[in-house]
């Protein structure tokens, strides 16, 4: 009897707020935790986006605070305020509709490089799962609550899926909640490792093959099933009653 790894056998359903939820607990754990920046937008085809509040923490929200927006920033659903920053995701989802879910924040190596204006080189396997192109944004036009900045940041991004944001931090774009867990937990990781391998006096470009950088650059993040779903039972256990 062969045993097939689908999500449903990894993890429980969820919804999209359930994901959002989830993802950003996932990703506060990873050094996603820069006190309240940060913001999660999910798209959900008809107009209108799903996306974490402001002024609460990645590590305390729960699904019943997610609120529902339209792509001019307008809360439809909830009861708490919009992000600040949240021009940077609705220019995204007008530019790109093909992107279901984004998210923003300032972890601590990711942020480096992109202060440094650098895109670190990706020494090893676990820097480069998800896959997706990475890009460095070397434009900082003020802080993204600004709209022209946001257009200005998204139209630099291009097609890209992972973003250095000079001066402020990173930015991450999937097809799905799985595939921005796993970019972005890679990009910390490659951020990380570049930063410890630089310290050590490392100099050389990426000893990965070119052929395995082609392959993972052509992925969507979805290939890898189990990885976002082992995170979701970690804080699950840790917060039984997170979805309840």
């Amino acid at each position: 009897m062969t045993f097939t790894p689908t999500p449903g056998k990894l993890a429980p359903d969820l919804s999209p707020a359930q994901e959002i939820v989830l993802l950003a607990r996932t990703l506060w754990r990873e050094g996603y935790d820069d006190h309240l920046a940060g913001h999660i937008t999910y798209n959900l085809g008809d107009g209108t986006l799903l996306c974490n509040p402001w002024l609460l923490t990645w590590n305390e929200i729960r699904p019943r605070d997610i609120i529902r927006i339209d792509l001019d920033g307008n809360v439809v659903e909830g009861d708490w305020p919009v992000p600040l920053g949240i021009p940077l995701h609705l220019e995204l989802h007008r530019a790109r509709p093909d992107v279901r879910v984004a998210m923003h924040n300032h972890p601590r190596f990711g942020t480096v490089w992109a202060d440094m204006g650098e895109v670190p080189p990706a020494y090893d396997q676990s820097s480069t799962l998800g896959g997706g192109e990475l890009t460095l944004v070397d434009e900082y036009d003020g802080a993204v609550n600004n709209s022209e900045a946001a257009r200005k940041a998204i139209a630099a991004m291009g097609d890209a899926d992972l973003a250095l944001l000079a001066g402020h931090g990173v930015f991450v774009v999937g097809v799905s909640t799985r595939a921005v867990h796993q970019r972005a937990v890679a990009l910390e990781i490659r951020c990380r490792n570049a930063w410890m391998v630089r310290a050590a006096d490392g100099r050389r470009t990426s000893p990965l093959p070119a052929h395995w950088l082609e392959r993972t650059l052509r992925s969507d993040g979805n290939g890898f099933v189990g990885y976002w779903e082992s995170a979701v039972r970690e804080e699950l256990r840790a917060a039984p009653d997170l979805l309840a």
